[in-house]
């Protein structure tokens, strides 16, 4: 976990809604398993939360899209995710691949090759119809 600290500007009232403050230090703290110090920073899941906002636009108020329900935002997300790391080639991966289009996925070996959208279908229950 890295936690940043931020210090007040000298003059509060005049500068608080105008300018973000400034930081002044970060203290990392290890919460689970055995991360790497050196490699802990919030770049990384910054850049998760931006890519969810904009390529899902149930995050986005006043459209159509907005979820209304709990389950359904969650289902919605799931389905995103599956799809993000199993199914869509990342440029990065693949340069590194020389070329091979390749996921998250597979380079963290969960798959052997690039699913599509009929392989996530197949996974669902056919004993478990989906409701009318």
């Amino acid at each position: 976990m890295l936690v940043k600290q931020y210090a007040t500007p000298i003059d509060f009232e005049s500068q608080r809604r105008y300018s973000p403050p400034v930081c002044t230090g970060a203290v990392k703290m290890r919460r689970i398993g055995r991360p790497d110090p050196d490699l802990v920073s919030t770049s990384y899941v910054e850049r998760s939360n931006l890519t969810l906002r904009m390529q899902q636009r149930r995050f986005t108020r006043l459209t159509n899209a907005f979820s209304k329900k709990a389950e359904n935002h969650a289902h919605a997300v799931s389905l995103f995710f599956l799809y993000y790391n199993y199914c869509r080639s990342h440029q990065t991966l693949t340069k590194a691949a020389q070329g091979v289009r390749t996921t998250p996925a597979m380079a963290s070996g969960l798959t052997d090759h690039v699913w599509t959208v009929k392989d996530i279908v197949a996974l669902m229950d056919p004993t478990n119809p989906l409701p009318s």
